[in-house]
């Protein structure tokens, strides 16, 4: 049976993909989140005519005719604006970001001017309006700020801050559950048998999902056992998406899909055309979406960026994030077979600019150093045929965090 493309898989994962609520933060609070909502203004910025420089305030009709001495009347600061008005032959001290004084209408910068006492002597031209930042010149009250589905960074939040909004709707975080399989697992720091090794998968995992915005259960290291596995299945039921990793093939131990089906999870598809994540195994039950990654630590990080990151993007109302890039090949690359290959690489900037990716000598998918030393993945596609130094390769970029 020919095995399901890449591309399948992804689209049959987000059309099950089922949108998460919505909720209130605090501005302070929502840095990474997705805005579930368009962020409107709540007033006009700036709330008045202000000052754009330090220097006075006056009326454009006084100055016309050069040098021309008016009377100093009061300041305006921030903060403390000028309560009077303005009458012909006055001008008031102003400081950037103050209010302007009613009756003026344009500023004449200190430099251009001359203070004596309480007089003031105007040496150069202005124009009416000249070093006044007009109410509303950024943006004015019910302006969309932010976007419904926006990621908010610094920039986003200090401009809802701006628009004067202390609470933000968002769209409340998938909720991920990981359970990793493996009589051969132990935890970090745990006394190894020796036919043990240490557990690296639920922390990376746990880590890649937190990095896309997620919020992470780990229901630990369960042994090769079906009863046991199933009642940690159970324990994910309230969660968005459940990530097993391990124990989904066809062993004498491997009891993972057995147990998923035992829950009443329906089983999608097992088994796609990649290198590495061949065992890949994908289905639903409710609005659980169980992603079943290989056991290969490698396996399990290349198919966490093709697939959950994409449906935990889905499940905020966001476009998944993995579309590839094009570089120039650092290295020949021998003719792929009839899966989807995704090549760990490092990326440097040749001398005209340009990237250029290397894949690793090494390829096999237990090797977490060349994971971790990779700066993104050469993606080949089936049946690509041999590939020159200097040729274009797509890549995919890792994740922040990831």
């Amino acid at each position: 049976m020919a095995l399901l493309p890449v591309s399948d898989a992804l689209l049959r994962i987000l059309k099950a993909a089922k949108p998460t609520g919505s909720e209130t933060v605090k501005l302070a609070d929502a840095l990474g989140r997705i805005t579930s909502a368009d962020i409107k203004a709540r007033r006009n910025q700036p709330p008045f005519d202000a000052s754009a420089m330090d220097g006075y305030a006056l009326r454009h009709e006084d100055v016309t005719q050069l040098p021309a001495t008016l009377e100093l009347i009061g300041t305006s600061a921030a903060g403390h604006g000028f309560k009077g008005q303005l009458k012909p032959g006055q001008a008031v001290r102003i400081l950037t970001g103050a209010p302007l004084p009613r009756g003026a209408n344009t500023i004449v910068i200190q430099e251009n001017s001359r203070l004596e006492g309480r007089k003031i002597t105007v040496l150069e031209l202005t124009a009416k309006g000249r070093n006044i930042r007009s109410q509303g010149l950024d943006f004015l009250k019910s302006d969309v700020l932010v976007p419904k589905g926006t990621r908010l960074g610094a920039r986003d939040i200090g401009l809802a801050a701006s628009g004067n909004n202390p609470l933000i709707l968002v769209r409340m975080k998938p909720r991920v559950a990981v359970l990793t399989t493996g009589d051969e697992l132990a935890l970090p720091g745990a006394a190894l048998r020796k036919d043990q090794i240490t557990s690296s998968n639920s922390h990376a995992l746990c880590a890649f999902a937190l990095a896309c915005g997620a919020d992470v259960f780990d229901l630990g290291i369960i042994k090769d056992d079906l009863k046991a596995i199933k009642a940690a299945i159970q324990r994910a039921a309230r969660c968005d998406i459940l990530v097993t990793t391990g124990g989904a093939s066809v062993g004498d131990h491997d009891f993972v899909q057995e147990a998923l089906k035992g829950a009443g999870v329906k089983i999608d598809f097992w088994k796609i055309a990649m290198r590495p994540g061949k065992p890949f195994m994908f289905g639903t039950k409710g609005r659980l979406c169980v992603l079943g990654l290989p056991g290969n630590p490698v396996a399990a990080l290349v198919c966490a960026q093709l697939f959950l990151k994409p449906l935990i993007e889905a499940m905020q109302g966001i476009a998944p994030s993995t579309a590839p890039v094009m570089t120039r090949l650092g290295a020949d690359l021998a003719a792929n077979d009839q899966r989807q290959d995704y090549l760990r690489a490092t990326l440097v900037t040749a001398a005209d600019g340009a990237r250029v990716a290397t894949a690793s000598a090494k390829q096999d998918s237990s090797m977490q150093r060349v994971m971790r030393n990779a700066d993104c993945l050469i993606v080949r596609a089936p049946y690509a045929p041999p590939a020159k130094r200097g040729d274009l390769a797509e890549i995919l970029l890792f994740p922040d965090g990831a």
